[in-house]
């Protein structure tokens, strides 16, 4: 793969520390959920995961909407990110929920968001790696 674009950001003291990009555009203190044992009152790593599947994702549906000549300017992607023990680590899961323009029939709708986990970098990334479930709403 030829790298059209490269993030560059870097993270200190892990979870309880800061992420700034190289451009300064990002630049958050971090701190783990108070679930997970944090404080709560920075960003956390799944957040920002999440944040960044749901805006690719949504891209993509957009890719495969103009491909397929229908609107889906008005479509949302809420990505939710889940993190829990796995052995002796932790693993990841994810749920898109894909709320579709009304004036979208279901079947072409489906087909869009199958087609658009396909193109998405995110998806092909976490493919065999982590489950993702597509609910279409």
């Amino acid at each position: 793969m030829d790298a059209l674009y490269t993030a560059v950001a870097t993270a200190t003291h892990g979870r309880e520390g800061r992420a700034v990009t190289s451009d300064g555009k990002l630049d958050l203190g971090l701190s783990a959920p108070k679930e997970l044992g944090g404080d709560g009152n920075g960003t956390n790593p799944e957040q920002l995961f999440a944040a960044g599947y749901a805006a690719c994702f949504g891209s993509a549906l957009g890719v495969v909407g103009r491909a397929a000549k229908v609107d889906v300017s008005e479509a949302a992607v809420t990505a939710e990110v889940g993190i829990g023990k796995q052995g002796e680590g932790f693993a990841l899961a994810v749920t898109l929920r894909i709320e579709l323009p009304d004036s979208l029939d279901e079947e072409t709708g489906r087909k869009l968001v199958e087609q658009a986990h396909q193109v998405c970098p995110y998806s092909n990334a976490t493919r065999g790696n982590i489950p993702v479930e597509l609910v279409v709403e």
